[in-house]
């Protein structure tokens, strides 16, 4: 009786871990998701800025896509710092200061009396806040699944997609409300309240607790569990030919990806649709980018992340050639719907296919140095784009450009080995 009450109670101890276990993975996928609702949200808010600013300043589409072109690159580039230092101190800190610098960022813009003094808030200080908080949070998923990783992610950055849905929603009418200066306070407030608290549930990884991901329970006899934890160091990671085409891809594809969330409501006004419909048609790439990020995970847990990565930067070329021709209301809901939807998906499916070629173990570090690399896409897509029109009074030229980038990206994609089994890989 006493061996058979024992054994109960094992079993008992071991389910109550098992639900520890995946609740607080739940409540990681819950905080990244909160993070990146609020932002990106107000990040990719910034089109609905765009008439208020260039009004404001007087200034010539290049210079206010250059408020842009400041920020998107710097949350890349300081996957740099945030990584390694998300992998040391644990993501939910960093994150955490990664929200109290783009509210200052913010609220220092909205005192702005000179564009650079934009460039510094919004450019600088929100870019820093989104470096500071993406990766640390979308690399503490990856360690917490291993066999629905990609369902994870996807549900994690899906945040992104409907805070760029929500926020320009949000912005316009505050805008008319409170002036543009009124509208940043306002976010500032949101990102401290709303993007701190979600901050707050992000958790470093499962082994700390004794767990595995997936809400598994470690076992010293199962090899095939230890390696969840298991990864390449930086050094050899860095050096190996899967990163060096993951890294060329993303370069590539980030050219041309964040355009539209500059100057797609500035086109839409040029062909005549009024302002509150064309930030109602931006709207779209929120609800396209959620519908993709929730649809790739399944998809490429089954057919594999590298295909489905290719074949999504394909989509992006044939979406973008589309927007080539696209003048009218419907034209251009349909382009954001389904560019929204590819652009989702390439973010959804890159941390997890990361971590797919070299392990958990240093994935933060890892991350955040590959995505240096939408660092250069970005900081030359949509300032380049600006001066394009400056120049040409077109679109046109960048968006050819933008369509052959991603088709480039695909190319590198489809180069890649298949994923090998991770092992430790030691500098």
């Amino acid at each position: 009786m006493d061996d058979h009450a024992s054994g109960e109670q094992a079993v008992g101890a071991v389910g109550i871990e098992r639900r520890r276990s995946r609740q607080r993975g739940r409540r990681v996928v819950i905080g990244a998701f909160g993070v990146m609702f609020v932002m990106f949200g107000i990040i990719n808010s910034f089109s609905s800025f765009f008439a208020s600013l260039q009004e404001a300043f007087t200034a010539q589409r290049g210079e206010i896509a250059l408020i842009y072109s400041i920020a998107a690159p710097l949350y890349f580039l300081l996957g740099l710092v945030s990584g390694p230092l998300a992998d040391s101190l644990g993501p939910r800190r960093v994150a955490f200061i990664g929200v109290l610098l783009g509210a200052a960022g913010l609220l220092f813009a909205a005192q702005a009396t000179t564009l650079w003094q934009i460039y510094l808030g919004f450019g600088v200080g929100v870019g820093c806040g989104v470096g500071f908080s993406y990766v640390p949070a979308i690399a503490a998923v990856q360690r917490w699944f291993l066999k629905g990783r990609g369902t994870a992610s996807g549900l994690a950055v899906a945040g992104i997609g409907l805070g760029t849905l929500a926020m320009p929603l949000v912005a316009a009418p505050l805008i008319s409300w409170l002036g543009w200066r009124g509208a940043w306070s306002v976010f500032a407030v949101l990102m401290i309240v709303g993007g701190g608290g979600a901050a707050l549930l992000l958790d470093r990884g499962p082994e700390r607790y004794g767990w595995l991901p997936d809400g598994d329970i470690a076992d010293p006899s199962a090899q095939h569990q230890r390696a969840a934890v298991m990864g390449w160091s930086i050094k050899d990671a860095t050096r190996s030919r899967p990163f060096c085409l993951l890294y060329l891809g993303l370069v590539f594809a980030s050219v041309g990806a964040f355009v539209p969330f500059v100057h797609l409501v500035p086109y839409a006004e040029d062909h005549g649709i009024s302002q509150t419909s064309a930030i109602a048609i931006f709207g779209m790439l929120g609800i396209g980018s959620t519908a993709g990020r929730f649809a790739i995970g399944g998809l490429a847990d089954r057919i594999g992340r590298g295909r489905s990565l290719a074949l999504v930067f394909v989509g992006l070329t044939a979406t973008l050639l589309w927007w080539l021709v696209a003048t009218s209301a419907w034209q251009l809901t349909i382009f954001a719907l389904v560019f929204g939807c590819c652009q989702g998906s390439f973010v959804a499916l890159y941390p997890a296919l990361t971590v797919d070629y070299f392990g958990g173990r240093n994935a933060s570090g890892i991350i955040g140095i590959l995505y240096t690399g939408g660092a250069i896409g970005t900081l030359a897509g949509p300032k380049l784009a600006g001066d394009a029109f400056d120049l040409f009074h077109s679109y046109s030229l960048p968006i050819l450009v933008s369509a052959g980038c991603a088709l480039v990206a695909a190319i590198f994609i489809l180069l890649l080995p298949k994923p090998a089994v991770i092992h430790d890989r030691e500098a």
